[in-house]
């Protein structure tokens, strides 16, 4: 053979790689959320929207209802990389860099919009500047957030003021921002797995618990629970976090279609909590519950007051980022 041919062979060879299509990547994506569950809604359309977005080159296996372990073991996966994706309270994240919790404090946020607005990866200064210790610690990064809905607080007795808690055994998600919240509102904070939760109030380890009205409707609380306060006082707003080795391994157009698929993802699941919540509080009231309200005497500003105080005085080293997420138009 001579070296002409050889030479135009390995031209055809190279133009022929070329033109084949780009190998899929299946990336593993873990949560906790239950069937129901807003962030389990988002899970499986973000996957779609993301294998759509990448023309195929990227899908996501998503691993629902702490089928890849709890939030701790589900963190530590992706930390270490095998688990390429998830989604969780910011606070999950705590434990690589403290300041993260800080998108999860209470009496925080105007509204979900402001929650949203707040959290986004490629716009709120808190975050970019957390996002870089997590990726410099930890090995991930932020790229994308849930909203959930207000989180309110249930029971099997009437609460219209934190006094009404007062030494009473109430869930703390097992994270310590969680857990100095719950002591401000006046209770004894105990940690539960969400997977743990309705057992542990079936068998009365604790009286009542917080969480936005779709996880109480999709857990069926309201089977071991007789009250809702609608303190609102949580924006439940998940980050959706990835392997950072994962992430720099896809092409930077794949990555961009991604951003921008969670992006409108994060949109759509305001509007899914905004619809929902009028429609739950009469669903859950139709199986059993009774709501308590600012309107019917519940002291929000108590709360409010009690919760900040308690915050304030554990995490001191909030207060600048506090300041920038407020500011956030």
């Amino acid at each position: 053979m001579t070296t002409l041919t050889t030479r135009r062979l390995l031209a055809a060879t190279a133009i022929a790689l070329c033109a084949l299509p780009a190998a899929a990547e299946t990336l593993r994506y873990a949560h906790v959320g239950a069937e129901g569950d807003i962030q389990t809604r988002f899970a499986a359309e973000a996957a779609e929207a993301i294998e759509a977005a990448t023309d195929g080159e990227v899908s996501l296996q998503v691993f629902p209802a702490s089928q890849l372990g709890n939030v701790a073991e589900m963190v530590d996966g992706v930390r270490m990389g095998s688990i390429q994706m998830g989604h969780h309270d910011f606070a999950s994240l705590a434990r690589i860099v403290p300041e993260m919790a800080v998108f999860n404090a209470p009496f925080i946020y105007r509204d979900g919009a402001h929650a949203l607005a707040a959290t986004d990866p490629e716009t709120s200064p808190a975050l970019q500047a957390l996002n870089a210790e997590l990726v410099e610690n930890g090995g991930m990064r932020v790229i994308g957030r849930i909203y959930r809905g207000a989180r309110h607080i249930s029971s099997n007795f009437e609460i219209d003021e934190p006094a009404d808690m007062e030494g009473k055994p109430f869930r703390a998600v097992p994270l310590d921002l969680w857990i100095s919240m719950i002591k401000g509102m006046g209770a004894t904070p105990t940690p539960v797995e969400v997977s743990e939760l309705p057992t542990a109030l079936m068998t009365g380890l604790v009286v009542g618990q917080e969480n936005p009205l779709t996880m109480i409707s999709a857990n069926k609380l309201y089977e071991v629970q007789s009250h809702v306060a609608m303190t609102g006082h949580m924006q439940s707003v998940l980050a959706v976090f990835v392997n950072d080795d994962a992430w720099q391994g896809l092409e930077e157009d794949q990555r961009e279609a991604i951003t921008a698929a969670l992006d409108e993802k994060a949109a759509q699941s305001l509007e899914w909590a905004q619809a929902s919540e009028a429609d739950l509080v009469d669903e859950l009231t139709e199986a059993g519950m009774t709501f308590t309200t600012a309107e019917t005497g519940l002291d929000l500003e108590s709360f409010r007051t009690g919760v900040l105080a308690q915050i304030e005085a554990d995490f001191p080293e909030y207060g600048e980022y506090i300041e920038q997420i407020m500011a956030v138009e």
